[in-house]
């Protein structure tokens, strides 16, 4: 639906550097890890808790305690007396916070919400569901995160079976995804332009402490499994499925992370902004589903009805960003929209700094806010796909006076 009053102050926001699986963060609860980076991003931009009368957490895969999800988030970052709901949409979690939030300020029920989103891929849960009506009682298992990759209980297929689905529907050439992973490589490269000047517009350095949470065992300040890309290395992967087209080249990563913004009304972004003559306005949101075990199909839908909530057509649109899990997706999505591979993405995509899930989509807008605003300003959308064949989308609008 179309918004009405909904701004995100301008650097009311930030993102950790993503991790590569397994990698430095691979230890840290997700929530007590994001809470102390709110914490510490919170005082750098100035931003007290006392100015939030609510929150929306948003994860994927559970921790210990996640039970008590947002109001102990709220409670870690020194708002005791703020809640609000945790929210699993799969990998459109991101841009469901952001709805979420945005309803309750639109509705005029809450005037600033922290929409924070954080996954741990790593080390996720074994899960054991106990069942005595089974054979000698024995219960069933799933390892939350794997066993979730690799079959939709609905679909009964996995999310890579849901590229090559689209892939062969759609006539996608392995050497067409190639050629969008080196783009897309690129335009990731030119984010580390100038000692990347541009992440430093919104990531921040994270210290990374061993379990007891006393001692620092590093400093990660840029992603992390990032891996090197040519032309030559993509052509001497072999697809992952036999017969297949989609290489371990041509898909993200799972990784770990977390990363946030603020939501609010008028008044209070022009309280918290960095610059009070950037305005950020949330116009609008959609969501999509497409027939089973096409995953991809579903991100097009979404941004139209998104586009048409905002009154907008893509050729108004200044900055697109999309999650991409598979470069499959972006080809799609290109045709459908008629836009350019190059057109869109710029400054990266998850398709190369890795997936952490939940707040995979968060980093894309946040991206795509800081873009629009060297821009000088302009209309952006963002839009994903998430597990069961769906997907969500969100508009921009970013005016600089």
């Amino acid at each position: 639906m179309g918004l009405e009053g909904v701004y995100v102050p301008y650097g009311g926001y930030w993102s950790t550097p993503f991790c590569r699986w397994q990698g430095s963060y691979s230890h840290l609860h997700s929530i007590r890890f994001a809470a102390d980076v709110a914490t510490s991003a919170m005082k750098e931009r100035g931003i007290g808790p006392e100015c939030m009368d609510g929150v929306v957490l948003g994860m994927t895969v559970p921790q210990h305690g996640a039970l008590f999800g947002a109001p102990w988030l709220a409670g870690l970052v020194g708002a005791p007396g703020v809640t609000g709901p945790t929210i699993n949409q799969a990998c459109a979690t991101s841009a469901r916070v952001v709805a979420n939030a945005a309803l309750e300020v639109s509705s005029g029920s809450q005037e600033c919400v922290l929409a924070l989103t954080c996954d741990r891929t790593s080390n996720s849960p074994h899960i054991y569901y106990p069942n005595q009506m089974g054979i000698g009682g024995v219960g069933e298992h799933e390892d939350w995160v794997w066993d979730s990759f690799n079959r939709d209980p609905y679909a009964k297929n996995s999310m890579l079976q849901t590229a090559e689905n689209v892939a062969r529907e759609a006539g996608i050439s392995r050497e067409e995804q190639e050629q969008v992973v080196l783009t897309r490589h690129a335009q990731y490269e030119k984010g580390l332009a100038d000692d990347r000047a541009f992440q430093k517009r919104y990531m921040v350095s994270v210290e990374v402490k061993d379990p007891s949470g006393r001692k620092v065992l590093k400093t990660v300040d840029s992603d992390e499994g990032v891996f090197p890309t040519t032309e030559d290395g993509l052509k001497k992967l072999r697809p992952v499925l036999p017969e297949g087209t989609v290489t371990f080249g041509t898909q993200t990563f799972p990784g770990d992370g977390n990363a946030a913004l603020f939501v609010t009304n008028r008044a209070k972004a022009d309280e918290l902004s960095r610059d009070k003559k950037v305005q950020i306005r949330v116009l609008s949101f959609g969501q999509a589903r497409t027939k089973k075990g096409f995953m991809a199909m579903s991100v097009a839908p979404a941004a139209k009805l998104a586009l048409d909530r905002a009154k907008l057509d893509v050729k108004d649109v200044a900055v697109i960003k999309t999650h991409n899990p598979f470069a499959v997706n972006d080809i799609h999505f290109a045709r459908e929209l008629e836009i350019g591979i190059g057109d869109f993405n710029d400054y990266g995509s998850p398709l190369i700094y890795g997936h952490p899930q939940g707040p995979t989509g968060t980093r894309a807008m946040i991206e795509l806010i800081e873009e629009l605003v060297l821009r000088g300003g302009g209309n952006g959308l963002f839009s994903g796909c998430a597990a069961g064949d769906s997907a969500m989308a969100v508009t921009f609008r970013v005016d600089v006076s």
